[in-house]
């Protein structure tokens, strides 16, 4: 299999599953076997593509060029092989904890439930490989929608508010702000593609540059950066695999993941390195980090705790990439996956006290 269709399997894979796992709806064991089956396949799907980047190659494959120089494309570099692996490899992890989860719970909906899970994990897998902050852009505001039922999963009062929370926030920003900057972004150098060493150095003044920059971050809501942070713990209503899906697999790793990407690839470490441009991110997510902590510790909610730890320990990637430099962008992205594994267990643990003894309160 060439790598290019190698691609485009492990993004359209679980999306195309999605509807035979709505007809099995009626055999929950049938159901649940696809669903992991696909998560296996498609784990080893991405895998099956690390060979090639280490190899210093970035598979490629454009979808469809909408105008010269515009297109909806995929291309696989480290840092979204990294994501791909994170995010595939746990939603086999979080499918087979669902599984007893969900049953133990006697959760209702639960075929909703895998359906718009499984549509959620083709959207991260298509941001983890954009090519370009178009795609970036599309999928990310896929992943929005994709997750909003899995916030409003129990239908009741409070999950619905927090689903208009969840969805007022992440969709105003990335419109207001980010799709302003993409279109600004184009605006200013022809082209949106991710290229090493950035695309935007010299093409306007340091102050426009501090400026887009703000936009691309706050724009990205899923970073969960101070004062847009507050989508993350209304969410916390949703179901334990969900606050699983939204701190671990996809949803707050989709963001860290963007301002990441934008940071080394839009804007460039070098450029932003030696022109301070970036400082200002420092103390923000510096402020973010701080307060989010204290915060956190006055929550006698296990869940709640935990959703402020996350705001927190996202700003510590931020804070990575606004140092703007190499060692910054390691040890960001290496806590990409670090706070992957780590918070998913801590959730994990959280659902298995409540399903085990009905508790939800640390007193």
């Amino acid at each position: 299999m060439s790598d290019p269709t190698t691609i485009l399997l492990a993004i359209l894979l679980p999306t195309l599953v999605a509807p035979f796992i709505a007809l099995l709806g009626k055999s929950p064991n049938t159901r649940e076997a696809v669903i992991l089956g696909t998560g296996c396949i498609v784990f080893l799907v991405v895998t099956s593509l690390l060979p090639s980047v280490l190899a210093g190659e970035r598979p490629a494959v454009v979808v469809v060029e909408m105008i010269p120089g515009l297109n909806l494309g995929f291309r696989v570099e480290p840092l979204g092989m990294l994501f791909g692996l994170v995010a595939s490899g746990l939603w086999v992890v979080t499918t087979v904890y669902s599984i007893g989860y969900m049953r133990g719970h006697h959760e209702e909906n639960q075929t909703r439930f895998y359906v718009f899970f499984a549509i959620a994990i083709s959207a991260a897998l298509g941001v983890a490989f954009s090519a370009n902050v178009l795609t970036l852009f599309v999928f990310y505001e896929m992943l929005t929608l994709s997750t909003y039922p899995l916030v409003t999963h129990h239908r009741t009062e409070d999950a619905l508010k927090a689903g208009r929370i969840y969805l007022g926030i992440l969709i105003s920003t990335s419109v207001t702000f980010l799709l302003l900057a993409v279109v600004w972004t184009w605006h200013l150098t022809g082209t949106l593609e991710f290229t090493p060493g950035g695309i935007l150095e010299g093409k306007t003044s340091d102050g426009m540059i501090i400026v887009l920059l703000a936009l691309y971050v706050f724009g990205t809501g899923k970073a969960a950066l101070m004062p847009f942070h507050r989508w993350l713990p209304a969410a916390m209503v949703a179901p334990t695999p969900v606050s699983a899906l939204l701190h671990a697999v996809a949803v707050v790793k989709a963001g860290v993941f963007t301002v990441m990407k934008v940071i080394v690839y839009v804007f460039g470490i070098d450029f932003l390195g030696k022109s301070g441009l970036s400082v200002w991110l420092m103390y923000m997510a510096g402020a973010t980090i701080l307060i989010s902590s204290l915060v956190a510790m006055t929550k006698d909610n296990l869940k709640a705790r935990l959703a402020y730890s996350t705001i927190s320990q996202l700003s510590y990637i931020v804070l990575g990439a606004a140092l703007a430099n190499n060692w910054g962008v390691i040890g960001g992205s290496m806590h990409i996956a670090m706070h992957a594994f780590g918070k998913i267990t801590l959730f994990f643990c959280a659902g298995a006290i409540l399903v085990a003894t009905h508790k939800t309160e640390i007193s």
